[in-house]
């Protein structure tokens, strides 16, 4: 896989910024992902990594970014209009340097960010697919994230582990996905929200690299 460091300009409500991206191409046509990373881990985390490998194998090109947060060396995600606002940056860049179509994916707090960023117009994917949608802050189910999913009108893929904690109670999940117009839900049998399997230990980077089918095919789709 070739990878090329790339700075994508960001407009923050703070003021002009730049954060890091890593550029995959696949070799010959095919579809484009702009892939984010969740709120505990950056852009090369050993999931993303093989997750980006094995989709450059499916023959899809990959940007992977980071949020303005990692890119100052914190741990914690800053407000979201900074993630809505990467979002756009990364559309922007994609759209000066590869023009055409692409697909939003991101893990967890990346995939959520993308479909808020979605919702207000900000960007417009043609698809947007979700590695373990985070429907709820940790044991807060009384806090659900699904109130702007039902304005999103392009396509919406659920990657979901079957034992994740984010999405329990499944009714409310459920519901959540039925209010969307354009929705499916790929299980992952046994999966935790790391998409991790009691029992079946794998490396982190053979994990992601499991879910490439999943995510070339949605992106090809569409």
């Amino acid at each position: 896989m070739t990878v090329t460091a790339v700075r994508l300009p960001v407009a923050l409500p703070t003021g002009a910024s730049e954060v890091s991206g890593l550029w995959s191409p696949a070799p010959g046509p095919g579809p484009m992902i702009a892939l984010a990373h969740g709120a505990g881990a950056g852009m090369d985390h050993p999931f993303l990594e093989g997750l980006a490998a094995a989709l450059v194998d499916e023959g899809v090109s990959v940007l992977r970014f980071v949020f303005p947060y990692v890119e100052a060396g914190r741990r914690m995600p800053g407000p979201a209009p900074h993630a809505v606002a990467t979002w756009a940056g990364v559309e922007a860049w994609l759209a000066a340097a590869y023009p055409g179509p692409y697909v939003a994916v991101g893990k967890s707090y990346g995939g959520r960010m993308a479909s808020v960023a979605t919702a207000e117009g900000v960007i417009a994917p043609a698809g947007l697919a979700y590695l373990g949608y985070p429907l709820h802050p940790p044991g807060r189910p009384d806090r659900p994230r699904v109130d702007h999913l039902p304005a999103i009108a392009v396509p919406q893929l659920f990657v979901e582990g079957e034992n994740d904690p984010f999405i329990q109670p499944r009714d409310q999940f459920d519901a959540a996905v039925a209010s969307c117009r354009n929705a499916r839900v790929e299980w992952i049998a046994g999966g935790n929200h790391s998409f991790e399997v009691k029992g079946a230990r794998r490396p982190t980077d053979q994990i992601g690299a499991g879910l490439a089918p999943i995510v070339a095919a949605f992106a090809r789709a569409l």
